[in-house]
């Protein structure tokens, strides 16, 4: 197991992510709601692997939309999107936002951009369930 660190802008959240995954094997993803477009974000998730986030105090901004069964990770400081975490059977699961990773360079600037309108609540369950990871906040 590899631990790929990061954290946002100004460090008040800081990220560990585990995978056995070289960078390249990885499937990075871009959503194409409104939200993630306008924070660029890239995200990837590692079902055989894991996803910490360690808040300072004060530093955690948690926002839902959409269906609002997702916590969007940002921090309350600089503004950076880290992640997102969604509560599932046995704990929660999650995504990291690679921007935010020490190895974001590694990854394609531009992957594949997927849409999920129309998803329902089941539905975007279980396809989360095949590709995020056992996720840990700590705040």
């Amino acid at each position: 197991m590899t631990t790929y660190t990061g954290s946002c802008h100004c460090g008040g959240i800081a990220i560990r992510f585990d995978s056995e995954k070289k960078p390249e094997e990885m499937r990075v993803g871009r959503c194409g709601c409104s939200f993630c477009r306008r924070h660029g974000a890239r995200t990837m998730g590692d079902p055989a692997g894991s996803v910490e986030f360690r808040c300072r105090p004060g530093a955690l901004s948690r926002y839902r939309f959409g269906l609002g069964i997702t916590d969007y990770l940002l921090c309350a400081k600089c503004g950076a999107y880290v992640g997102a975490v969604m509560p599932d059977e046995g704990g929660a699961i999650g995504i990291v936002n690679v921007n935010a990773l020490d190895i974001r360079d590694t990854f394609d600037p531009a992957p594949a951009l997927h849409h999920y309108d129309g998803e329902d609540e089941a539905r975007r369950r279980s396809r989360r369930r095949k590709f995020w990871m056992k996720a840990t906040v700590i705040a």
